[in-house]
C-alpha cells in the first residue's frame, strides 16, 4: 500500500499514523521487528531523519521498543494494541459522521444508510 502523504499536516505525524494503522491491521504483529529507519524512509519516500522522528515518537508512546543491536520491535502488550485499534476506529467514525453532517444527513439518517448498505453486502 503506497504511503499517501500530504502537505497539510506534519509528515512525521502522517508516518506515525501509517505505522500505527499497519500495526493494528496486522501488517506487523506483536513482537515483530520493524524494517530499519532507512528501509522505511525509502519505502515512504521521506528523509530518514523524518522517519526517525516518527519512530522515536512511537517508541515514546510505548507502541514500539528498541533493542540496542537488533532494531525496533512492536510491543507485545495486547491491551495497548486493542486500545489503539479502538481509538483509531473511533476517530474514523467521528470523521465519517462529520462528513455526513456536511452532506446534510442527520445521525439517524446516517445510521439508516449504514444499515441499508450492510444488508446489501453479500
Amino acid at each position: 500500500m503506497p504511503w499517501d502523504l500530504s502537505n497539510d499536516r506534519p509528515i512525521y505525524l502522517q508516518l506515525m499514523e501509517r505505522i500505527q494503522q499497519d500495526i493494528v491491521s496486522g501488517v506487523y504483529s506483536p513482537g515483530d521487528r520493524l524494517p530499519s529507519v532507512r528501509e522505511l524512509a525509502l519505502e515512504a519516500a521521506v528523509n530518514p531523519n523524518t522517519m526517525q522522528k516518527a519512530l522515536s515518537e512511537l517508541e515514546r508512546s510505548g507502541l514500539v521498543y528498541s533493542q540496542r543491536t537488533s532494531g525496533r520491535f512492536i510491543t507485545e502488550d495486547e491491551t495497548m494494541l486493542k486500545q489503539l485499534k479502538s481509538q483509531l476506529a473511533e476517530e474514523h467514525i467521528r470523521v465519517f459522521f462529520e462528513k455526513m453532517r456536511q452532506l446534510g444527513f442527520q445521525t439517524e439518517e446516517t445510521l439508516a444508510l449504514i444499515q441499508e448498505t450492510v444488508k446489501e453486502e453479500p
